[in-house]
Parts: C-alpha cells; structure tokens; sequence
C-alpha cells in the first residue's frame, strides 16, 4: 500500500519531506502534485521505478521522460544548452514548461529518446515540489500522471491513492494544477512547440 502525505502548500513540514525523500532513496515511486498537475517521479538510477512509469502509463520507449529541477545549475548538468536557448528558457522559467534538449552523459541512457539523445527537463514554479527536489539532491525522474484512456491527468490526492495504490510507493495530497505542462522542443535549436498545456507557448511560436 502507497503511504499518504499531507503536506502543507505554502510551508511543507520538514520531516515529511525527508520521509518523501527516504522513500526516493529506498527505490520507491511516487505521485506529486506540480504546478502543472500531477506527476510520478521517481531517483535517477531506479530502473524499477522508470519501467514502474512506463507500466503504469503504457509508454513505449520514445517517450521523452522529464528530469525535475530545483534550479538552472542542476539543470545545466544534464542538458546541453546554447546561449540563445538559455536566455529564451531563463525568461520562462520557473514555470509550467518542459524544455527537450540534448542529454550530456549524466542522463542515463534508459531515459533517452532512443534516436535524438535528447531528455525533457523543467523547473517547477511549486513550493512542494521545490522542497522535495532541494533534500533529494539531484532531479526527480518524472511523467505526467496519466493514465492510459484517460483524456485529463488526475488532479486528487486520495484518487490517486486509490487507484495506483499497489503500485506506487507514496501519494503527496496537495494543491496541483489540471493541465500537463506546455512541452517546447529545443533539440535543434529553434523552438518547436509540440504540446501546449499550461505554459503560455506565445513566446516559442
């Protein structure tokens, strides 16, 4: 059974973010709210809980998971970024974007789009989800959680818990946004908006 956290949106409790972080650590699995909507994130080197991920979501192995940052420093080390680019995703950020980039050797090769090499990464502008990422350390490996033949992600804690409760290992309850994030593919470059979701996509078209 998933345990269930009920952290504060504004000031999230310093031991429940440890316990998150422990479970992180011990492998687990986990659904967390961001200012996009809901996510399942899981440590860098969990090969259990990325094929958990792809699971749970029907994913082939095109999918472009999602490394979450606490800030442009972390991400600098897993993403190659050119000056242009930098300054474009600089402006948007932190926000509701995930950015595609060229992964540097840090990325397990698992989590890379299998022809382009490239890996989506983002900054959340989330108070929990910025907690969680400072005590982790390193990115969350994160997807959107949702599930195969739903339209719209889940946005409910308890729900959460209810349906994925043996196969996850934790569900946050706390305040999410509804829609996925706007994804902008930067692997070449020029901007390519290829999913317009929550962030504003006026300044990548």
């Amino acid at each position: 059974m998933a345990r269930y956290f009920d952290i504060h949106p504004e000031n999230p409790q310093r031991r429940s973010i440890g316990q998150v972080v422990d479970l992180l650590r011990e492998d687990g699995l986990i659904a967390y709210p961001t200012d996009s909507c809901y996510a399942l994130g899981c440590q860098l080197g969990n090969r259990d809980g990325i094929d958990r991920i792809r699971t749970i979501r029907n994913l082939d192995d095109r999918h472009h998971f999602t490394l979450v940052c606490e800030n442009f420093a972390q991400l600098g080390q897993f993403v190659h970024i050119s000056n242009a680019v930098f300054r474009s995703i600089k402006a948007a950020t932190p926000g509701s974007y995930t950015f595609i980039l060229p992964a540097t050797k840090e990325v397990p090769r698992r989590l890379l789009h299998p022809k382009k090499k490239t890996v989506g990464v983002r900054i959340p502008d989330h108070v929990v989800t910025q907690a969680l990422v400072a005590e982790l350390g390193e990115p969350l490996v994160s997807s959107t959680l949702l599930l195969p033949g739903q339209e719209e992600p889940m946005t409910q804690g308890w729900e959460i818990k209810e349906e994925l409760d043996n196969q996850i290992d934790a569900v946050i309850e706390g305040e999410a946004g509804t829609d996925p994030t706007t994804v902008i593919d930067f692997s070449d470059d020029v901007p390519e908006v290829v999913r317009v979701g929550s962030g504003d996509p006026t300044p990548f078209e």
